[in-house]
């Protein structure tokens, strides 16, 4: 068996995920100092819908929440009929380009276990942030403890990654290395401003350690002009 796509994966979260209670926190702190209340603001993987009442909640007066689950923005729709929530399966975002100041992207990259993936949504989010504006992620990295390790071994084999697992449910969920989260917002054009490090709860009941990184989205690079002559 190979690496399974994000397709593979939408399965989960039409179901089982769709009833799962989110965990991963925002830090307000960090939050307040890159990203202003005035900020147009994308919630991508938006969930049912947490984190974007939350901004809302807390005085930021553009926030859109985007995901790919119908079940998911159902639910959404339902507890905060109030929220601007949208259900778009695919890629690319029904957005013109460089329309946010920030986008979110919390315990997203976890849920799309393939690289390629990854790799389209990062790409998708740095088209639709403008220059100077910023990427707030929020994701696990891979974790040091005896159960952990034991499961990224066990499915290495199937999955072709080191950090790609099999939850008790069915999800398939990956843990990263952090110089592949770096790479994966660099190579979008995203420079990595801050870094922090908090213990957080899981989906599942337990405990892992997050890694959050704040990024801009750099303008591009100006053509080289002719030498006067």
């Amino acid at each position: 068996m190979g690496m399974p796509s994000s397709q593979d994966n939408a399965g989960f979260w039409e179901t089982t995920g769709a009833a799962k209670t989110f965990t991963h926190p925002i830090d307000p702190e960090l939050l307040a100092e890159f990203v202003p209340r005035t900020a147009r603001v994308l919630d991508y993987g938006c969930g049912y819908g947490r984190l974007t009442a939350e901004l809302v909640a807390a005085g930021y007066c553009s926030v859109r929440g985007v995901d790919r689950s119908a079940a998911l923005i159902a639910r959404g729709r339902r507890e905060h009929p109030e929220l601007a929530l949208m259900r778009w399966a695919g890629l690319p975002l029904p957005f013109v380009d460089r329309i946010f100041d920030a986008a979110l992207l919390f315990a997203v990259l976890t849920c799309v276990p393939d690289d390629a993936g990854q790799r389209a949504i990062v790409g998708e989010l740095a088209r639709l942030v403008r220059p100077g504006g910023v990427l707030y992620v929020s994701d696990v990295p891979l974790q040091d403890d005896p159960f952990n390790r034991e499961r990224y071994e066990r499915f290495a084999a199937r999955y072709g990654t080191y950090g790609v697992f099999e939850a008790e449910d069915g999800g398939v969920f990956r843990h990263h290395a952090p110089e592949w989260l770096r790479g994966l917002l660099g190579a979008a054009g995203f420079t990595v401003l801050r870094e922090r490090r908090t213990v957080v709860p899981t989906l599942n009941g337990h405990t892992a350690e997050r890694l959050q990184l704040m990024a801009r989205r750099e303008p591009a690079a100006a053509p080289d002009r002719p030498a006067a002559g």
